[in-house]
């Protein structure tokens, strides 16, 4: 078993994530180590130069995620739709996460309880700056389109 895999069981079993979460990112580690890495997806990472290359010298080229973006594109078809394109460096979404230690523990208290009340039983101060950066290398495989009623379209991706 691969040192990625032993630490979601850990998280999984710490109950820092959910059995979903395991279940997606020990598929994503499975289809990284079944493929040598980026081949699944192609070549757009290595030639992207929003991708970091975090490969050494004589081993597979492992890129690491530096932003986050979201597009809506309205109906082409219909007027007055709004464009949007957000890109979210990476590093702002890891300081965000770690400003968690400067929320009062009500709050927190109050967000965990929130999140619960949705089924997502979570607990944000337990977050480890590991949890972290696992959490933002599964991101690189995520991309989310959503097509609504309106003709327009959103995507969400990391490059």
């Amino acid at each position: 078993m691969t040192e990625s895999k032993k630490k979601i069981l850990e998280m999984l079993a710490k109950n820092r994530i959910s059995a979903d979460d395991a279940y997606r990112l020990l598929s994503a580690v499975d289809a990284e180590q079944g493929t040598g890495g980026n081949e699944a997806r192609g070549n757009e990472r290595r030639d992207n130069p929003g991708y970091e290359n975090t490969a050494t010298k004589g081993s597979e080229v492992k890129t690491k995620p530096k932003y986050l973006r979201v597009t809506v594109t309205p109906d082409p078809e219909k007027q007055g739709g709004d464009k949007v394109n957000v890109r979210v460096p990476m590093s702002l979404i890891r300081a965000g996460l770690k400003m968690t230690a400067l929320i009062p523990p009500e709050a927190l208290d109050k967000a965990n309880s929130a999140l619960k009340d949705k089924g997502i039983n979570f607990d944000v101060r337990s977050i480890t700056p590991e949890d972290l950066e696992e959490l933002i290398e599964a991101l690189g495989d995520m991309e989310v389109d959503v097509e609504g009623g309106k003709g327009e379209k959103v995507k969400v991706f990391v490059e």
